[in-house]
């Protein structure tokens, strides 16, 4: 056999067979011939292998038998994928809702969950974990702005521009899903209401400084009385302010306002700051002089007190010895005088007009001459008084008569 030939490689009886089962004329088998055959080895399996004999006899009553029982296999096989499409799983954090004809069913957990299949029963999935966010102002971004959204009149009648975030979660899928249409937006226009209704009834001022917080709050309130009296199901955990500010048109002429008020602020905490120096001091400067007066008048009337009281005694004394009182006072006058200026001793009483020192000066210049003494350097020569001279002399007879004149008068006064 050449190479070349077409049945090279190939078995002559496989060949010889094939021509024998096929009829002149006939190509390769159709579809009909795969049925029967395929009819005819589910019958061998499932026990019409003992009545082989018979089907030899009756073709046709086989064929019919073979149909039905491979048409059952089928409809068993339709059946199990059927009921296999109503098997579901929920993930962790979410809810099924089932429902009976379009009508709510129950709810499932968590988990493995079967159902009966369409178009009994259905199924939804609702993700009650998740925390969603509704923008209000802006899309995805800060300067993004959305001016029909944003844009709101305050109560003073200024135009103010707010972007701000709603985060929610839901507490109830079932009221999510069928008691409202189009939940996210629903949710967007309730906190649009909100906010529009708490910047119309509070002052720019208010709402750009110090009352953003406040107003966070407020928004959050009343969108939670709104969401539950819409029983959307939704559950509002957040609400933050992104951005507060004036409108650009007027941005400039705001920020230079707002630079006026900081150096306001800022001059009043300076006068504040330097009053609250100055006060102080001058307080406890009051109060010393305060206590300073009191003390010299606490001193005054106590000298005063003191000299009212001794005076008293004096007259006391006087009425008891009179002579005794005028000599002890008028000693007593002289001492003090003489105490505080200085003295010269003159003898008058033997006309002697020799002056001598006054005593203070013999004692300093007795302390200077044991200074000396003790300093080795020689004992200081004492100067003689000079004699009076004739004026002096003259003074000295005239104060003389004098106190003689003064005794005799008191004299007198004492024996009348």
């Amino acid at each position: 056999m050449s190479l070349n030939d077409p049945r090279w490689g190939r078995n002559p009886d496989d060949d010889r067979k094939a021509q024998e089962g096929r009829r002149p004329g006939e190509g390769p088998p159709d579809l009909d011939q795969l049925w029967r055959d395929f009819n005819a080895r589910l019958n061998r399996m499932f026990g019409n292998r003992g009545n082989g004999g018979g089907d030899n006899g009756a073709p046709g009553r086989g064929d019919m038998r073979g149909a039905s029982v491979t048409f059952g296999v089928v409809a068993v096989i339709v059946g199990l994928i059927w009921l296999a499409s109503g098997a579901f799983i929920v993930q962790e954090g979410q809810t099924g809702v089932v429902t009976t004809f379009g009508k709510l069913s129950h709810t499932t957990t968590p988990g493995f969950n079967w159902r009966w299949p369409y178009p009994f029963q259905a199924h939804e999935t609702v993700n009650v974990s998740q925390i969603r966010t509704a923008e209000i102002g802006y899309r995805a971004n800060v300067r993004n702005k959305q001016p029909q959204e944003a844009l709101m009149l305050t109560d003073d009648e200024n135009i103010i521009d707010i972007q701000f975030a709603v985060q929610y979660t839901l507490k109830d899928p079932v009221s999510w899903l069928y008691n409202n249409r189009d939940q996210d937006d629903t949710v967007r226009q309730v906190a649009e209401t909100a906010i529009r209704e708490v910047v119309g009834k509070n002052k720019m001022d208010f709402v750009l400084y110090e009352g953003r917080e406040k107003v966070a709050v407020d928004v959050h309130q009343m969108m939670q009385k709104m969401v539950d009296r819409y029983a959307l199901g939704a559950l509002i955990t957040n609400v933050t302010m992104q951005a507060v500010q004036p409108p650009e048109q007027v941005q400039s002429a705001f920020d230079d306002a707002v630079r006026a008020g900081q150096d306001r602020a800022r001059a009043r905490n300076e006068g504040e700051a330097y009053a609250n120096q100055v006060i102080p001091q001058a307080r406890g400067q009051a109060f010393r002089l305060q206590q300073d007066a009191e003390a010299y008048r606490s001193m005054v009337v106590e000298n005063a007190t003191g000299n009212a009281s001794r005076f008293n005694q004096v007259v006391a004394a006087y009425g008891k010895a009179p002579g005794v009182t005028r000599d002890r006072m008028y000693i007593d006058t002289m001492q003090q005088i003489f105490t505080n200026t200085t003295k010269v001793m003159v003898d008058t009483r033997n006309n002697n007009g020799m002056i001598y020192l006054p005593l203070d000066k013999l004692l300093a210049q007795s302390a200077v001459n044991d200074a000396a003494v003790g300093g080795k350097s020689g004992p200081v020569q004492m100067q003689q008084p000079q004699q009076p001279t004739p004026e002096v002399t003259q003074a000295m007879d005239s104060a003389r008569q004098r106190d003689e004149r003064s005794r005799d008068s008191s004299r007198d006064r004492e024996s009348r």
